[in-house]
């Protein structure tokens, strides 16, 4: 769980997202940064045990920085006004398949899969799909798959109009393929995280998503 003052915090910031304000109110940042590593931990001492491809995570693996990365945005808001963990096979450097959590007033999720992978991890992806879309199939077509998470995220932004190159407009899984994102997500509201069974909670819902990150990163890594 995470304290209301935590959650009170990142609403006074996303209505105060200057330095100055941050600046005097850096002790609650402290406050803030100590409670959101114990969500980490406390998420890691749940899900570890349930995935073993998680075990050499630390808390400093599944944690951002509050700072912006501005450089190329419109928005020039220093701060991020939304807390985010990250629990992947993978690293920081390395995108994998992998578990998040996402708390933010109005737009909290819980999510899995494998977000935008760059060209030669996506052509591997669609590799395996090609070969094994019963396997896919399979793990989508789960009955807890379908409750908690439905299908694929399908964002217009990560989607092609027609076939990748190389493959049929008539292939059976061609709508698979047409994907350049292969993440999946449930919102929830903000209320549920200073629930004393969030994390349990939560983990429930996110381990359902195994099979798919196994996937995913089977494809990614069977060159490796």
């Amino acid at each position: 769980m995470l304290s209301k003052e935590s959650i009170q915090f990142l609403d006074d910031l996303r209505n105060n997202n200057n330095r100055e304000w941050f600046q005097e109110n850096k002790k609650r940042y402290e406050v803030f940064k100590k409670d959101y590593h114990q969500l980490v931990a406390a998420f890691l001492d749940v899900m570890k045990p349930m995935d073993p491809a998680l075990e050499m995570l630390e808390i400093k693996d599944c944690t951002f920085r509050i700072n912006r990365d501005i450089r190329f945005s419109k928005d020039k808001s220093p701060y991020k006004a939304h807390l985010g963990v990250w629990l992947s096979s993978g690293s920081k450097n390395l995108n994998r398949s992998g578990y998040y959590i996402h708390i933010e007033r109005g737009g909290s999720f819980i999510a899995g899969g494998f977000y935008a992978p760059e060209a030669d991890d996506l052509k591997k992806i669609r590799k395996e799909i090609a070969f094994f879309y019963d396997d896919l199939e399979a793990i989508l077509a789960e009955p807890n798959f379908k409750k908690e998470f439905g299908d694929f995220s399908r964002n217009e932004k990560y989607l092609l109009k027609t076939p990748p190159r190389g493959y049929e407009k008539d292939h059976p899984a061609i709508e698979f393929l047409k994907l350049k994102s292969f993440e999946t997500l449930q919102k929830f509201d903000i209320s549920e995280v200073t629930q004393k069974d969030f994390v349990a909670k939560m983990s429930q819902k996110l381990i359902v998503l195994k099979p798919l990150n196994e996937f995913m990163n089977r494809a990614v890594t069977v060159d490796e």
